[in-house]
């Protein structure tokens, strides 16, 4: 077991009538994921601290975006963001497993 310590598994999901990579989150980023939705709850600006969570979440598991800023992000429509979201969630084990197929 030791030797699959830093394996990283991903796979390729439609997004916006093309493709991107997704990588399934690891135990700590699951608890960084954790820290942001406490501090998120914690917010008085809801709407805006739960779009900074779907950034955050988007830059940790999609391969190529973390480099990208808020304002690439605001360029694609919001449903097809959080669906990308649910996906990386249920693919790393926080979702509705039996929608996944995992």
């Amino acid at each position: 077991m030791k030797n699959l310590v830093g394996t990283v598994q991903s796979k390729k999901i439609p997004f916006m009538e093309s493709e991107v990579t997704i990588r399934k989150l690891s135990v700590k980023d699951v608890l960084v994921v954790q820290e942001l939705v406490k501090k998120q709850a914690k917010s008085k600006d809801t709407d805006d601290s739960q779009l900074k969570l779907l950034r955050d979440i988007l830059r940790m598991a999609v391969t190529d975006a973390a480099e990208m800023t808020d304002a690439d992000f605001d360029t694609f429509p919001l449903n097809d963001l959080s669906t990308l979201s649910e996906e990386i969630m249920k693919y790393s084990g926080l979702g509705d497993q039996e929608a996944s197929g995992n």
